[in-house]
């Protein structure tokens, strides 16, 4: 196993949202709090980006061409060449302290996004964020009321269940998943960090799935992403990285057997980012897992 630097602090805040784009051969990631839309080129090793005014947190291909991207608590489509990005849904017009934060399209081509309230250093436990599910007619669906911090999303090879990482209170859920329709149910609980070290387990964010089934899951203030069996619960592997605050991964490259990793660099100090957080907000790349991964799914509005 080796990780690599890709992209040594392009992001100035979060880098979050890493999305392997098939089509050109690319990883699309995003800075959050600048709103900084990013795309580096694998075939070419160019990075390019583009800073929209507003928290962005994730950028989607969609199938009808551009992407979906969120815009502070807003949905939109985003135009590369024009760049611009033009909302077409507010979620959460009334709560101003809202921004999205991870989102993921299904095999069917709908997105699951979720809400958060920002805040500032201190983690709290305010239940002012929602979970959606924008359709492929854009109608906008509210599954989840009372959630802290939404995160990462994937599901299983046949479609059958959903994982959803609720960042606090430290766990992720699973949920049995009718692909047919959308609808999730029998919420169960398959990984719960709470009450362990933060600083050995962190604080879970981001996640991939591999063609196993098993969960790659990124941890906040842990340096690591967690190899892990959501049958068991139990931690099959870890992968640790030169920042500690890693957001979340994704499965690309020729054979999808490349895992890419994105990291915050906000609320260290100019001291920090000098000396043990120099790699704070750079993105990785992990060769030699033994496991691989698929495209993931773009929007198909």
């Amino acid at each position: 196993m080796s990780v690599s630097v890709v992209l040594r602090n392009p992001c100035q805040k979060t880098g979050e949202g890493p999305h392997w784009e098939e089509s050109t051969k690319s990883l699309l990631f995003v800075d959050i709090e600048p709103g900084g839309i990013h795309k580096w080129n694998s075939v070419d090793d160019t990075h390019t980006k583009f800073n929209t005014d507003g928290k962005v947190s994730l950028i989607v291909p969609s199938e009808s061409g551009g992407y979906i991207v969120s815009k502070d608590t807003k949905l939109a489509s985003f135009d590369w060449e024009s760049q611009q990005v033009k909302p077409f849904v507010d979620v959460e017009p009334d709560k101003p302290k809202n921004r999205f934060n991870d989102g993921k399209c299904d095999s069917h081509g709908r997105l699951w996004a979720g809400t958060m309230e920002e805040f500032l250093g201190e983690l709290k436990a305010t239940e002012a964020g929602h979970l959606y599910r924008l359709d492929k007619d854009r109608s906008l669906h509210t599954i989840k009321d009372k959630i802290n911090i939404s995160n990462g999303l994937a599901w299983t090879s046949d479609d059958k269940t959903m994982f959803y990482t609720h960042s606090t209170p430290r766990k992720v859920f699973s949920y049995d998943y009718d692909i047919s329709t959308g609808e999730m149910s029998r919420e169960q609980v398959v990984v719960d960090f709470e009450g362990k070290e933060l600083h050995e387990f962190g604080i879970p964010d981001g996640m991939a799935i591999d063609l196993n089934d098993k969960i790659w899951l990124a941890c906040f203030a842990s340096s690591q992403v967690f190899q892990i069996d959501p049958e068991t619960g139990k931690i099959l592997m870890s992968v640790k990285f030169p920042a500690s605050q890693i957001t979340s991964c994704c499965f690309g490259g020729p054979n999808y057997d490349e895992l890419y990793v994105t990291s915050s660099a906000t609320f260290f100090t100019e001291e920090q980012l000098q000396d043990k957080e120099k790699f704070a907000g750079s993105v990785f790349k992990v060769t030699g897992l033994g496991a691989k991964g698929k495209a993931a799914p773009n929007f198909h509005g």
